[in-house]
């Protein structure tokens, strides 16, 4: 059964969920952040965060420490802790001169990645005699914004997508605060900021949507090219499977599990694929299925009092699309998950201020 929640009537920049899904953070695409708590069937604003001075761009909520993270075009970045009825919110040293763009925590949330218009990831951890969240950053060879990221499993490597039509993969060990990573499919050694691979589609456009596969053992991209990519290292070797599809741009995807992946993007509903062991990639279905519209015969008299009605001068004046989202969708988060660790719901905002909960099962 799919849940469709009227949040706000303009965009949705981002959101992110709270460990138990009783709460969730979104931005109205201005410089504040809605805290929503569920009273009843209806979702309420229960906080604004008001600390940002241009609009907020990303943010990700720790499921085990509940602290919130949040970034902006004012190119700065802030971990809200709730105490005392209250969200305090603490400055990260970013160090950069160009927006930030998008946030995440890592698995093991002692660290947290931010990308830039500045060419520059951030990975950010807690320094405990200074007290405050300071950044090291990972430069070579980005060539332009950071739109995308994603934490592989591990905690140590990160997979980010560009506008310079790239997807790389790159590890993020700090010796600071963490024990030396052990070999996974993706290398042996991983110093801080080392380039553990690049990959691309085969043409251009930039990358939108990145996400490891549970296992961390494949990886997905999606460009603006109309193209899905999902890279395999299972088995120790390299196989990289690439659709050019007829659909419009894809804006985002996630696995929900080994072998299932959705997108979504301007289309304005979620497309569903699979991905088998013989790196075979396979378009599903829509889940978003078409509902057909019951119309009467309408007389030439009721015909022209509609379009004076709706001030048009002819053609289809129904502007509703047959989908759930009425805008492009630009971000789906896994919203419950079951027993075998895959995904049994998940969500998507977009462009159209709702919120939709999909039942995958």
């Amino acid at each position: 059964m799919t849940e469709v929640h009227e949040i706000v009537t303009g965009p949705i920049t981002c959101h992110c969920w709270n460990g138990n899904r009783t709460k969730f953070a979104m931005s109205p695409s201005n410089t504040e952040v809605h805290i929503y708590a569920k009273k009843g069937s209806k979702w309420e604003v229960e906080h604004v965060l008001r600390e940002h001075g241009s609009r907020v761009t990303g943010m990700d909520w720790a499921k085990k420490s509940d602290n919130l993270v949040t970034c902006g075009a004012d190119r700065n970045a802030y971990v809200w802790n709730f105490k005392d009825g209250h969200w305090k919110p603490s400055l990260v040293i970013l160090r950069i001169n160009r927006a930030a763009t998008i946030v995440k925590w890592s698995p093991e949330e002692n660290k947290f990645a931010v990308g830039s218009g500045a060419r520059i990831i951030s990975i950010c951890y807690f320094d405990k005699d200074n007290d405050w969240w300071v950044s090291k950053h990972i430069k070579k060879p980005l060539r332009s914004t950071i739109s995308c990221l994603d934490w592989h499993p591990g905690n140590y490597l990160l997979a980010i997508g560009s506008s310079d039509f790239k997807c790389r993969v790159f590890s993020t060990y700090v010796k600071e605060i963490e024990e030396k990573p052990k070999e996974t499919v993706w290398g042996k050694k991983m110093p801080f900021g080392a380039l553990m691979g690049e990959f691309s589609n085969g043409g251009g456009g930039w990358v939108h949507g990145v996400s490891f596969s549970p296992s961390g053992d494949k990886l997905a991209w999606v460009g603006h090219d109309s193209s899905v990519s999902v890279l395999s290292k299972v088995g120790g070797q390299e196989n990289t499977a690439i659709i050019k599809h007829k659909f419009l741009p894809y804006l985002t995807c996630k696995f929900l599990s080994e072998n299932s992946l959705v997108t979504a993007g301007y289309d304005c509903y979620p497309v569903l694929w699979n991905h088998d062991d013989n790196n075979q990639l396979t378009f599903m279905n829509r889940l978003d299925q078409k509902e057909k519209k019951i119309t009467g015969h309408l007389s030439a008299m009721e015909k022209f009092k509609g379009l004076d009605k709706r001030a048009t001068t002819g053609g289809s004046s129904d502007t509703t699309l047959d989908t759930t989202h009425q805008n492009a969708i630009s971000q789906i988060s896994v919203f419950a998950v079951d027993g075998s660790g895959n995904a049994s719901k998940f969500c998507t905002t977009g462009v159209d201020g709702r919120l939709v909960i999909w039942d995958c099962r």
